[in-house]
């Protein structure tokens, strides 16, 4: 069952030019689907689209973008409102410049909780460890009573993580989670994707310029270049036989180890 259907969604900005030509892809219900391209592709575009937060001026010029087969594209503002966070939660690429710095992470957490569900504050507070712990978060509470100045980079990712499916939404939009952290951390988060799909039956579209973390990590991958999805498939089709050149040419740029050692 297709929990998500783009359909010839065409997305322009002022100038007029499309950022988005006709894209259209299926995501079914437990899928996680990449969007991989390089910067300006439309990717980040076309996920914020799904969820009516597209930077001024940007608007969907053509096409449906269906959600449980209602129409997001037809909503009004509040219907948008009820569904993000409930149903449809979004992680961007640098979680830390949302995160208000002159307030702990316990606030902001009691706040985001309450926008959807009216609850004491001991039971936001619990709820907010519990999902900090299913981060891999050494000492959840410490975190909760931190400012987000007082957080590495990877453990500011890990709590907008947590923030996004504290509500357990049944479609994640993350953009870029991985591109602003080392290497390290970068492998954690993406592992902690995996996790919640298989905890919560989470479905996930996640935009990255990285090939090797979208074939570790999808079952299908869309493929973007100058606002067109020129190929969109299972991810054996697209890793192992790519149709199109752009294609062919991303996962040459993916790192592999080996080759020649030389004596310095």
């Amino acid at each position: 069952m297709n929990i998500l259907e783009i359909q010839n969604c065409t997305i322009c900005y002022q100038n007029g030019r499309p950022a988005v030509s006709d894209a259209s892809l299926s995501v079914s219900e437990g899928e996680i689907v990449s969007i991989v391209g390089e910067s300006g592709s439309g990717k980040t575009t076309l996920i914020r689209a799904i969820l009516g937060l597209l930077p001024a001026g940007g608007r969907i010029t053509g096409g449906n973008i269906l959600f449980n087969g209602r129409d997001l594209v037809k909503m009004r503002e509040q219907e948008l409102q009820d569904i993000r966070g409930r149903e449809i939660a979004m992680i961007f690429q640098d979680v830390g410049a949302a995160l208000d710095p002159i307030e702990k992470i316990k606030r902001q957490y009691a706040e985001a909780i309450a926008v959807h569900e009216k609850q004491p504050k001991q039971t936001y507070f619990e709820r907010a460890v519990g999902m900090l712990q299913k981060m891999h978060l050494t000492d959840p509470k410490r975190v909760m009573d931190a400012y987000p100045f007082e957080l590495s980079g990877g453990m500011k990712q890990r709590v907008g993580i947590a923030m996004g499916m504290t509500a357990q939404p049944r479609l994640l939009l993350a953009d870029e989670p991985t591109s602003a952290l080392d290497v390290t951390i970068q492998a954690q988060v993406v592992h902690e994707l995996k996790e919640l799909r298989k905890k919560y039956g989470t479905t996930i579209i996640l935009v990255t310029h990285n090939m090797g973390v979208a074939s570790f990590l999808s079952d299908k991958i869309g493929v973007m270049c100058k606002s067109q999805l020129v190929e969109f498939g299972s991810r054996d089709e697209i890793i192992y036989h790519p149709k199109e050149t752009y294609t062919r040419e991303l996962l040459k740029a993916v790192p592999k180890l080996g080759g020649r050692r030389f004596a310095g």
